[in-house]
């Protein structure tokens, strides 16, 4: 028998997770889990990690790994406190989220963070595989939206993070900091040399058009009809396209919060003498007065 996969959906970020298991030997690892964060009110709550906890538990399943596929820029990890509900699982990411701290480092002045990947239990490279008892996993080093983006495969299933989308979306954005769309298309033509029947699981569905949600489909169906980067279309016609797409683009609304929280292994700021925690908002003025 086959791999299981359970996707849980986060709407408030249109973000999918995804629960893979050995239906046999209870063997388990979670891609993407969302921790809950409300930005009006600051308030961080676990409803989706509840979720997730209950099928696990429910199924008696053994969670040997917590994978973010990079540092997400519109939504905050909960892998560290996966970590904390199931001790036994390992939390990790790309080996180049090093480049990612680095860089976000000197924007939020995080004098204290350090920025060699230790936040993590293990940093993966590429072609680096996991065994996860009668699971094994293979990563794929798929830069461009961010320098530490991963896809993970699965048997016959990647899981391809912000890389690509469903077909009628598109690809990533590859503006932040670090982002390059040329890596982005040379990404994915590395994803398109699989076989055609490799099944794609998206990181997030934005549900164009207002269409019931979608999560799954080929490598096939994603070079003859996605429609930002199909097959036939050439590199300089993509980052041409993307570019231009990228600059009118807002920034995502969650990007200060996500970003200082998931490059730190999804762990929140330790609280202060008030029994607080806090996170650092850069402000740019735009005019002296």
């Amino acid at each position: 028998m086959g791999i299981e996969i359970q996707h849980f959906y986060d709407p408030a970020t249109f973000t999918l997770s995804y629960l893979v298991y050995d239906p046999d030997s209870k063997d388990a690892i979670l891609i993407d889990p969302v921790l809950d964060y409300n930005p009006g009110s600051g308030k961080v709550s676990f409803e989706s990690l509840d979720k997730i906890e209950a099928v696990i538990k429910e199924r008696k399943l053994k969670l040997h790994y917590s994978l973010d596929t990079h540092a997400h820029a519109d939504h905050l990890s909960a892998s560290y406190y996966v970590k904390r509900r199931f001790p036994n699982a390992k939390i990790g990411i790309g080996k180049d989220i090093v480049k990612v701290q680095e860089i976000f480092k000197k924007i939020f002045n995080l004098e204290d963070l350090k920025t060699d990947g230790s936040q993590f239990d293990l940093l993966l490279g590429d072609g680096e595989t996991l065994q996860a008892g009668t699971l094994s996993l293979k990563a794929y080093h798929t830069p461009g939206h961010t320098p530490a983006c991963m896809g993970y495969k699965v048997e016959d299933a990647l899981f391809v993070g912000d890389t690509i989308f469903m077909p009628d979306f598109g690809a990533a954005r590859a503006d932040f900091p670090g982002g390059s769309a040329k890596d982005l298309y040379s990404s994915v033509q590395k994803i398109y040399e699989l076989s055609d029947d490799t099944r794609i699981f998206v990181g997030h569905d934005y549900q164009p058009g207002g269409r019931e949600l979608k999560f799954e489909t080929t490598i096939r169906e994603q070079k003859e009809k996605n429609v930002q980067i199909p097959a036939h279309r050439d590199e300089e016609d993509f980052v041409e396209k993307r570019s231009k797409r990228d600059k009118e683009l807002d920034a995502p609304k969650l990007l200060l919060p996500s970003i200082q929280v998931n490059i730190n292994g999804g762990k929140l700021p330790e609280p202060e003498s008030n029994g607080t925690s806090y996170l650092k908002i850069p402000l740019k003025v735009e005019q002296d007065f």
